[in-house]
């Protein structure tokens, strides 16, 4: 794991409660039939984060950053909202999951196991050392295996699988469009734009490495980790997830259990069919992937607020040095609370999320597109051609799928 860094944490923090929400029930109401998105999503996920990631890295500036230098400040001030408030929601849906996951395994009140998720996040970011926060959360991808071991643990048809996977099944009706939205605005979510490449900064940073424009001969190397770090997170990713779609098709679907909202939900309509260790394993992966997922969630929030405003930012900082930027995680991931101490629906919460998601995702990916293969901008390390065709292929399959999701 030693050369993989802001790729691998990236791609397995968009395998969140949430994620896990939408695999299991596409899982559970279409069986394997849907297994192969996991392979059409691959390569739009390592575009768009390849490019991304290329914009941190070469002009040592965020994609908000970016945003604001180089388009009209109403876009940029614009996107910024949009991703606030989708992470703002979708801390509280995950804290939720969390809260809902630990009860499960031990008993005892939902609301304070997620109330004290949100503090112990809120106090890794703000007070651990980017140094020993970053390896922390590498480490804590290995969560995600825990889905790889219920897949292991159960019995799965493989040729029934095999053919889902490689064999593309799909009916055009209502149930199976808002399916594949589903997928692709959980897959392909802004919040990872604005991650990972605040994250490539932080690194060159940390390595006291100027940004890559300013050192183009010497770029090779460091552009071909990163595309390398990007193809293997997304691959984790996309992987981690394929196994919930097998997890819960071999067991809910099999069993005629074919409507789960929430990751909770799935995990305790296992424990009957799958048993106990599947039932365990499962539910300690939410929690494991929350923890991943809502620091990336608030950190990227706070990274595009702080760019955009010009604050002092970055979790290698003291907290003194940024109080606006640490301030900003500790108010989306403390005052998501409120989000479901309200008594708001865990689904409704996630569909209003995934609904502004999708609506941020296509502009922004347009825009990333346009800034990677920007001379004025990169320098000599514009993207490559087939980089910004995937970029552009990207947008307009987000663009039709928010047109889509609008419309049913």
């Amino acid at each position: 794991m030693k050369g993989l860094r802001a790729g691998l944490v990236t791609g397995a923090a968009d395998d969140d409660p949430s994620g896990i929400a939408t695999y299991s029930q596409v899982g559970a109401q279409f069986g394997f039939t849907l297994g192969w998105t996991m392979i059409l999503t691959y390569p739009l996920m390592v575009t768009v984060q390849g490019l991304s990631a290329g914009i941190g890295a070469v002009t040592g500036r965020g994609v908000a950053e970016n945003l604001r230098r180089h388009y009209p400040l109403w876009l940029a001030r614009t996107a910024v909202s949009m991703l606030f408030a989708a992470n703002f929601i979708n801390i509280g849906a995950n804290l939720a999951a969390m809260g809902a996951a630990l009860y499960l395994l031990i008993d005892g009140p939902q609301v304070l196991y997620a109330a004290l998720f949100a503090i112990i996040c809120v106090c890794l970011e703000v007070f651990v050392p980017y140094r020993r926060y970053a390896l922390f959360l590498k480490w804590l991808t290995l969560s995600l295996f825990a889905y790889v071991a219920v897949v292991l643990a159960v019995e799965v048809p493989w040729p029934e699988a095999l053919r889902g996977i490689f064999l593309p099944q799909f009916s055009l009706d209502a149930r199976h469009a808002m399916a594949l939205l589903a997928i692709l605005g959980t897959t392909i979510s802004p919040y990872l734009f604005f991650w990972q490449a605040a994250q490539e900064i932080e690194e060159l940073s940390r390595r006291q490495q100027s940004r890559l424009k300013a050192e183009p001969a010497a770029a090779a190397p460091e552009l071909a980790r990163i595309r390398l770090d990007t193809l293997v997170g997304m691959g984790f990713s996309n992987l981690v997830a394929l196994f919930i779609i097998l997890a819960t098709a071999a067991t809910l679907h099999q069993n005629g259990v074919t409507h789960i909202e929430t990751s909770a939900e799935a995990a305790e309509a296992l424990r009957p069919i799958a048993g106990e260790f599947a039932f365990v394993v499962f539910s300690a992966g939410i929690i494991g992937t929350g923890m991943l997922a809502v620091p990336v969630l608030a950190g990227s929030a706070a990274y595009a607020v702080a760019e955009l405003f010009q604050w002092p930012q970055g979790l290698n900082k003291p907290l003194k040095r940024a109080k606006a930027f640490y301030g900003t995680i500790a108010a989306a991931t403390l005052g998501s609370v409120a989000v479901f101490l309200a008594g708001l629906d865990p689904f409704l919460m996630l569909y209003w999320s995934a609904v502004i998601n999708g609506m941020l995702a296509a502009p922004l990916i347009a825009a990333i597109t346009m800034m990677a293969v920007n001379p004025r901008i990169m320098g000599k390390l514009t993207a490559p051609w087939w980089m910004a065709a995937g970029g552009g292929l990207t947008a307009i399959v987000m663009a039709a799928s928010t047109i889509a999701m609008l419309a049913l």
